[in-house]
């Protein structure tokens, strides 16, 4: 399989990451080493996370997800053949990107990955409340510490993110080299302002909600299919006029393509410049379909259809 670089970090991955909100939530640890493992004999490498996973489950507060890979990870002994990223300040015991709070964060994150590094270490959502001077800052004495060996972006506008990137090359500090935004079919607000910035900066891109929540599916044909599932507070708003005739355009592309629903809707975002999209699992055979995208290449008319029916 090629693996493509990750912007300028000199990290390289495949063409899918492992959304890991799942683990030690709709996974347990067992079902996660599972799918780990069967993540990695495919040649995939690289697993995205967060301090805050999986906190707005009844019965979870945070941690869980990095402590299942962390024990994955020190089983396996996998840890050089993986692209580890986390994330800080979102989760409410250590929310925001004050230089104090990250510092704290990432021992803590470390210590549950059980790894003495992370790859690309982001911050989750822009903090208004702290100057950029300030978080980027320690970012960068985490990069020349070595605990992190590159820094990203999650949840930035164009204008947030432009300016934090001037402050990195005026100040000599670490750069944001990765942008983490969510962009799939149904939402594509991303390809209007940073886009462009990621294309300029050679930034990597890595897209979350890749199937919108597993909208892009197709599994769910209305409203009514969402009663009972964990993502229902996710889902409801994507069933309007332009979601239901996306859906439409989706089952129709992946039947002509003998594929499914997700493996379109992947296929199509890794045709997009620079972008890797992230998507989860919680069986093997799920696991199985999503890897297949990656073998997935849309023709040009199925392509102009989905640009179509996506705007």
């Amino acid at each position: 399989m090629n693996k493509r670089k990750l912007g300028q970090t000199g990290l390289e991955i495949a063409p899918l990451v492992f959304g890991g909100n799942v683990f030690g939530w709709t996974a347990d640890e067992a079902t996660s080493f599972k799918l780990l493992d069967r993540f990695v004999e495919r040649g995939f490498n690289a697993i995205d996370t967060a301090d805050v996973y999986s906190a707005w489950a009844p019965g979870l507060s945070g941690g869980e997800s990095e402590t299942v890979i962390g024990n994955w990870l020190a089983k396996r002994r996998r840890r050089d053949d993986i692209v580890l990223m986390t994330k800080v300040g979102k989760w409410q015991p250590r929310k925001g990107l004050s230089a104090a709070n990250i510092q704290a964060a990432v021992e803590a994150s470390l210590k549950r990955l059980r790894s003495d590094h992370i790859d690309i270490y982001f911050a989750h959502a822009d903090d208004q409340d702290v100057p950029l001077e300030e978080t980027l800052d320690a970012f960068d004495k985490l990069v020349q510490a070595g605990k992190v060996r590159a820094i990203g972006a999650s949840n930035y506008d164009a204008d947030r993110l432009a300016q934090a990137l001037r402050i990195s090359a005026d100040k000599e500090l670490a750069s944001y080299q990765v942008l983490q935004p969510g962009y799939n079919l149904y939402d594509r607000g991303y390809e209007d302002a940073l886009a462009p910035l990621a294309q300029q900066h050679e930034l990597g891109v890595v897209a979350y909600f890749a199937l919108a929540s597993g909208f892009l599916t197709g599994k769910y044909e209305s409203v009514a299919d969402l009663t009972g599932s964990a993502r229902a507070g996710f889902l409801e708003g994507f069933f309007d006029a332009r979601g239901l005739g996306l859906l439409e355009t989706l089952r129709r592309t992946a039947s002509e393509l003998s594929a499914t629903p997700a493996q379109v809707s992947l296929a199509w975002l890794m045709s997009r410049p620079n972008v890797t999209p992230i998507a989860s699992a919680t069986s093997i055979k799920q696991l199985d379909e999503l890897l297949a995208a990656a073998d997935l290449e849309l023709p040009p008319e199925a392509l102009d259809a989905l640009d179509e029916a996506s705007r």
